[in-house]
């Protein structure tokens, strides 16, 4: 064991469990439930962070005890009859051969949801008071429904107990049902569950001593808590630590899990999960406050914590005793073991994208890694197979897609070259980092090239394979990864000499003027992280946009700080805008409902970000001249940095 990870791989008692070491995996909704029931997929994704060295794994998140709260909009679990209970066996044997442990999260969302008239057709909360970012008007709760709720609660647990889990956890965070009742914000009852902290925590004592009532002293139930609402007239730190206190001393827990802020805005829905442009370990102050209100309970915590000897300071210093490193084991559920060993350059560590894991999961879509194309994949993906026969590879292109083949392809046992036209490997996603708040992206890169260059690959950089020169290697298999090219749109002016791309301004290529008009026809960060360092140079910008706003592709928990930080520096976006021509130093788009134009007078450089079209010629060039041949990333088709690796990954397999 690494010698400076002793307090992160001691035991910790939690109730009747030893868990074997301090580092778990969060509840989160994976998105990958079938018709409301944990399936395959999501029973590997778990084995999965299971066989690298986890000490728990908390699946369902948001799991719903009462069909009042819908399960089908993030593919979440119901957990509503007893026909649930050999799924969660399932789940819990398979966890269980690798020596972890595994507990499910239930709740209630209450109005942090949109009734869609299947499941429910009105949603339930303690006021008639809606969430600014699902909107519904919710029924208020009348004492019968709150009793049949407590009692859903209990029958969850018990059908938990009952599937052979080690524990539950309840989500009193998030703004759902529970802490909807603790907060003045949303609960405004006259009745015995409004008014005081006593009578607003009184839901929370009904539905927990009903849970213990129905699983027992010895079953684990912890609650899962934010440690402060950041909210203007919400739970404050001093409010969360006297929750905790209350709810340490009742002796119904054994443990409390910590989060920050809240979910009932967009602003805090991103905060939640602090994505890249938030330092790491954010949150851990609030975890720290709590454990100073509840010393003797064994504090979780989980937030952008993705280094182990960060986390073992953590952990070292008191702030907390468990740590949540959940999408750190998205990243690479092997973290623990890795860590363990002594080999932490072979940890691919996230990077805070958010782009495969929460932000899909808030699309309803499963839940991967914009990095790690196996998580969520492991029926297709997790098992690499040896090559039969090792063969002469030539990867052509050392960004994300070539970087990945090379890198599957030399661990298979294939002998491999990389050709890279540029100076250095990485591509766009190097462009990428270049913006604010964006440098950690280039992490993806560090890891690959680290493993390329550990794994013996053979890198030619600053070399331009032509068709005859990947033949004079007499490869046996040839992968094509040649990325783009920026693409200009056929309209008036736009090969003007003051017309650039964003692509140009990112690498410092291009000269800036004062006023800037960036047109964004891509919809994704790229031309608002552009935006953002020209603002950042102290430019004026506009970014114009065809969609009904600007961003519109860009994840729920990445937009929301990245409008703030693009508002407070002065960025005009213009929204349902497309542009007909460049004239000059003016600039001719037109609303694309109305079709009206307008001038943009005096723009001293236009910024195109108007996506990209292949750079295949290669590839084509060498069809039917090679054993085989395959093309990978951009070469098909422009897309994002998961399906870049994703296809690396998978060309590299099938060699």
């Amino acid at each position: 064991m690494a010698a400076e990870l002793r307090s992160l791989f001691s035991p910790i008692q939690v109730g009747r469990l030893t868990l074997k070491n301090r580092i778990y995996s969060s509840g989160h909704a994976e998105a990958m439930a079938e018709a409301g029931r944990p399936g395959e997929r999501l029973l590997r994704y778990h084995e999965a962070k299971a066989r690298g060295g986890c000490a728990l794994t908390i699946f369902g998140g948001s799991s719903s005890v009462h069909p009042s709260s819908p399960a089908a909009a993030w593919k979440q679990i119901a957990n509503h009859d007893d026909s649930i209970i050999p799924a969660y066996r399932a789940i819990a044997d398979a966890v269980h051969r690798h020596g972890c442990l595994v507990l499910t999260q239930l709740t209630h969302l209450g109005r942090r949801a949109q009734a869609d008239g299947d499941e429910t057709s009105v949603l339930l909360a303690p006021s008639q008071i809606p969430e600014r970012v699902h909107r519904d008007v919710p029924h208020e709760l009348e004492g019968e429904q709150i009793g049949e709720l407590v009692r859903a609660f209990g029958e969850a647990a018990r059908r938990s107990r009952d599937g052979g889990l080690d524990g539950i956890e309840i989500s009193m965070a998030h703004n759902h049902l529970i802490d909807q009742f603790w907060s003045p914000l949303s609960n405004q009852r006259l009745d015995d569950y409004g008014g005081s902290l006593g009578n607003r925590m009184r839901f929370a004592t009904e539905v927990l001593s009903e849970i213990r009532r129905r699983v027992g002293g010895d079953f684990v139930v912890g609650a899962r808590i934010s440690g402060d609402e950041f909210t203007r007239g919400g739970l404050t730190a001093a409010d969360m630590a006297e929750i905790a206190r209350r709810l340490a001393t009742s002796g119904l827990i054994d443990f409390l899990s910590i989060i920050g802020g809240g979910a009932h805005t967009y602003e805090l829905q991103a905060a939640a999960v602090p994505n890249m442009s938030y330092a790491r370990g954010v949150y851990v102050p609030l975890a720290a406050a709590i454990k100073q209100a509840a010393p003797r309970m064994p504090i979780f915590h989980a937030s952008r914590i993705v280094d182990p000897v960060h986390a073992d300071r953590a952990v070292a210093a008191g702030h907390l005793d468990v740590v949540g490193m959940t999408r750190a084991l998205i990243a690479d559920p092997d973290l623990p073991r890795k860590a363990r060993e002594g080999r932490f350059d072979d940890i691919r560590t996230c990077v805070g994208a958010n782009e495969g894991c929460i932000d899909r999961i808030y699309q309803g879509k499963p839940v991967t890694c914009v990095q790690n194309p196996a998580t969520g994949r492991e029926g297709e993906l997790a098992d690499v197979r040896v090559a039969t026969k090792p063969k002469r590879v030539v990867v052509v292109g050392g960004g994300v897609a070539g970087l990945e083949a090379a890198r599957m392809a030399a661990i298979r046992g294939h002998r491999v070259m990389l050709f890279e036209r540029a100076a250095e490997l990485g591509g766009q996603v190097l462009l990428a980092a270049r913006a604010p708040a964006r440098a950690e992206y280039a992490g993806i890169i560090r890891f690959l090239v680290a493993q390329v260059e550990k794994l013996g690959v053979s890198i030619r950089l600053g070399v331009e394979a032509t068709a005859a020169a990947v033949l004079d290697e007499r490869p046996e298999a040839v992968i094509v990864a040649t990325g783009s090219q920026p693409y200009i749109p056929p309209l008036p002016g736009c090969d003007g000499k003051h017309v650039v791309t964003d692509r140009d301004v990112l690498a410092g290529e291009a000269t800036v003027g004062a006023n800037v008009v960036v047109v964004d026809d891509v919809h994704t960060q790229a031309a608002l992280s552009t935006a953002e360092l020209l603002l950042e140079q102290g430019k004026r910008v506009e970014v114009i946009s065809p969609l009904f706003y600007v961003g519109q592709d860009i994840g729920v928990t990445s937009i929301a700080p990245l409008y703030a930080r693009l508002h407070t520096r002065g960025i005009v976006l213009t929204p349902g805008t497309e542009l007909r021509a460049v004239e000059g130093s003016t600039v001719v788009v037109a609303n694309v409902h109305s079709g009206v134009e307008r001038r943009v007078e005096s723009v001293d450089t236009v910024v195109l970000a108007a996506g990209s079209r292949s750079t295949d010629g290669l590839y084509r060039a060498l069809k039917g001249r090679v054993p085989e041949l395959y093309a990978a990333g951009d070469c098909v088709a422009p897309r994002g940095v998961h399906q870049a690796i994703l296809d690396g990954t998978r060309v590299a397999r099938a060699i």
